[in-house]
């Protein structure tokens, strides 16, 4: 489906081109069918533009292009519809559902269609207008319908590599071939690395993704922990399990009594296998994933690639929950050098936890068997055992606990790092039965919220204690010697707070989550993750002018905010991605129609009770989708 916007009023140019001025949003009801209209809602001033990029495939042309031209802001809403500037036009492309093959196109197997509640983009060139995306879904809808609901949960996660390809008018839409493959918690996975030498099955609860020098495809592995559970009354968790958040009632996936394999009590049950992140060749269809255990196991809310000076793979990943940490793992010597001599880069290096210090000070940990208190007079057996346990082996050390950290991405062109603090505590989600002693100092590091920049922007949640406040901030730091490698230290500043009061209407937020460069840094796009609560929360003023969730645009260097694109109710805007040549942005909507205060919530009797989107009227239910956004 199209819809078209109005022109631009700055010219014309890509959408790889950015934001800047005043002029007119377009609103845009997307549905599955057929074009709609586009009805004229207010704009204000802005700046902006897109592309993350460390060397992964495309990201030269996309990020340049997407870096320049200018758009008017989007106003923010609450209407159930996704939005985009005046001059722009946007369409579904991939939706939860959508066939991958022919023989999948008249039956139900969700195991040959796209998954649900979409979460990281990458785009892989393969030739002028075609290429792959891969997508990640990171759970499936807790209404879903019959005694075969979890086994569709099943499918319904994981990733999809999806062939695309644009036409001669510029729309884009799915293409048979041989590439297109699924993961799903069946997948045949294998384990690598300091923990692995064996075989696993399935990809769970995907979240962020990254791109490695060499083209392949990384997928953060989050809240695995979500599909295990027991109704055997005398299973007990012990310490490891406790800090990883497995319990006996789950979190309402309830898979273990559909699958002995989630069944906490069962022996059956492989709770170490998950955790990973998850290395695939989208280009090798028939080649098993491979989870790299050097990097470390625990809910990964990204994969985030750049390299060293000498060469040597640099991987930044955050566990994804209130109270846990930012992690580093360091390639032990240049990738090129290993890919030449048979070996994996990601096999080979070493895993580094940080530690935020009040003035504006850090330092990387490094996470290794035998140094500081990992050793065998602490329980600790080996390297295996400490990548196993990392949690554990972060409490150890003393890393700072953090506020939801969640997507980190690296300016291609400074080298700066950006981290998204949704916000929260930093009390530790799954913290609470387990005792975190830290080094015997006693020194985990008094957090981001008390040091330089800990003020920038001095509204709400700027100073309110470890990392991040009631409205989420977007912290930077500069590694010492440009990431040499080595356990070094960083300076760290906020670069931006949620709810800030110096934000305009044109660019105020909350709870950011994923962090996207263009390759020139030109711009950092910002997705956000209001969670359904606090949508439209009238009683709170931040939140009631956030309106919806969005994706936004901030200059690194001013900090000016530019709201983009707005997402329908319920949902929450997730990766981003570019084409090529820079022309289209893949942009994901997650979980459309999730339950909110403000507008209900959905059931098995009526799915859409908070949102239609993207089928409008006629919908079943609301679904989670891969958009297209280009120029009208």
């Amino acid at each position: 489906m199209t819809s078209t916007g109005s022109e631009n009023t700055k010219g014309q140019g890509s959408i790889a081109q950015g934001a800047s001025s005043p002029g007119t949003a377009r609103r845009t009801l997307l549905t599955a069918a057929a074009a709609t209209a586009w009805a004229v809602a207010g704009a204000q001033a802005a700046s902006a533009a897109p592309r993350q990029g460390v060397g992964g495939p495309g990201a030269g042309g996309a990020a340049r292009a997407v870096a320049a031209s200018p758009f008017g802001a989007v106003a923010a809403t609450t209407a159930d519809e996704v939005r985009v500037p005046r001059g722009f036009r946007a369409e579904v492309l991939a939706r939860w559902g959508d066939a991958l093959t022919r023989t999948a196109e008249g039956g139900t197997g969700q195991a040959a269609r796209v998954g649900s509640h979409h979460h990281g983009a990458e785009f892989f060139p393969l030739a002028p207008g075609k290429g792959l995306l891969a997508l990640t879904h990171e759970a499936a809808p807790g209404t879903l319908p019959g005694a075969d609901g979890a086994r569709l949960a099943m499918a319904a996660q994981g990733v999809t590599v999806a062939a695309v390809r644009q036409d001669a008018g510029g729309a884009w839409s799915l293409a048979g071939s041989r590439f297109n493959r699924r993961l799903t918690a069946d997948t045949p996975v294998r384990l690598s690395g300091p923990a692995g030498g064996r075989h696993g099955r399935g990809v769970l609860a995907p979240a962020a993704t990254g791109v490695t020098p060499w083209g392949t495809l990384l997928i953060a592995e989050e809240n695995a922990n979500a599909a295990y559970g027991t109704s055997d009354a005398g299973w007990r968790r012990e310490e490891t399990a406790a800090r990883y958040g497995f319990a006996a009632h789950g979190f309402g996936a309830a898979w273990h009594t559909a699958d002995a394999r989630f069944d906490l009590a069962d022996e059956q049950a492989r709770p170490m296998d998950h955790g990973w992140i998850t290395e695939l060749d989208p280009r090798a269809p028939a080649a098993a994933p491979v989870k790299r255990t050097a990097l470390g196991r625990f809910w990964h809310g990204c994969a985030t690639v750049t390299q060293t000076g000498d060469g040597r793979v640099v991987v930044y990943s955050t566990d994804a929950e209130d109270g846990e940490y930012l992690y580093r793992f360091v390639g032990a010597a240049p990738w090129r050098a290993l890919r030449r001599q048979g070996r994996d880069p990601l096999d080979e290096g070493t895993l580094y936890v940080a530690r935020f210090g009040s003035s504006g000070e850090g330092r990387w940990l490094p996470l290794a068997f035998g140094t500081g208190p990992l050793t065998t007079g602490n329980g600790w057996r080996d390297q295996a055992d400490v990548l196993l346990r990392t949690r554990l082996a972060a409490d150890a050390v003393g890393a700072t606990p953090l506020a939801r950290p969640e997507r980190v991405a690296v300016h291609p062109r400074t080298g700066e790092v950006y981290l998204a603090l949704v916000g929260g505590t930093a009390c530790g989600g799954c913290a609470g039965d387990a005792d975190r002693a830290g080094d015997g100092s006693g020194d985990r590091g008094a957090g981001p919220g008390t040091g330089p920049g800990a003020g920038a922007g001095s509204g709400a949640g700027a100073a309110a204690g470890p990392g991040g406040g009631r409205y989420g901030r977007i912290l930077r730091w500069r590694e010492d010697g440009a990431v040499a490698g080595a356990a070094g230290g960083f300076a760290w500043e906020v670069f931006l707070s949620g709810g800030d009061a110096a934000l305009t209407p044109a660019g105020v937020f909350a709870a950011p989550k994923n962090l996207w460069f263009d390759a020139d840094g030109h711009r950092l796009w910002i997705s956000t993750g209001i969670p359904g609560h606090h949508l439209a929360d009238g009683d709170d003023p931040v939140y009631a002018q956030a309106g919806n969730n969005a994706l936004l645009a901030a200059d690194p260097r001013s900090g000016e905010v530019t709201r983009f694109l707005t997402a329908p109710r319920g949902a929450e805007v997730t990766g981003v991605s570019a084409a090529e040549d820079g022309d289209t942005l893949f942009v994901n909507i997650q979980h459309p129609g999730q339950r909110t205060r403000a507008w209900g919530h959905p059931t098995a009797a009526d799915p859409c009770a908070v949102s239609n989107w993207p089928d409008g009227p006629s919908a079943s239910r609301p679904r989670s989708a891969t958009v297209t956004v280009r120029r009208a």
